[in-house]
């Protein structure tokens, strides 16, 4: 699957146990914000990377919890070198 570079982070943050935080306007989500497992604001996660994310089913979010990565994400998202 060709995944760009901001869609790799988005998704390799959320695979360390992130997850994006959104607020919608009637149906349609208008805000998201993409929250490390640090607590750490992702600034790589705008609207185009999370509607992209959405639309390929790597994310996912039920009863209206924030989203999180899915089995399929979880395949796509490659290997990354932890730098802490």
């Amino acid at each position: 699957m060709n995944i760009s570079k901001y869609e790799q982070r988005t998704l390799h943050a959320l695979a360390q146990g992130g997850f994006i935080r959104h607020t919608r306007d009637g149906n349609r989500v208008v805000t998201v914000e993409c929250i490390t497992r640090d607590g750490f604001r992702l600034v790589d996660c705008t609207m185009a990377v999370f509607r992209n994310l959405r639309r390929r089913k790597l994310i996912r979010s039920s009863g209206g919890a924030p989203y999180r990565i899915t089995l399929q994400g979880l395949a796509a998202v490659r290997a990354q070198l932890d730098n802490r």
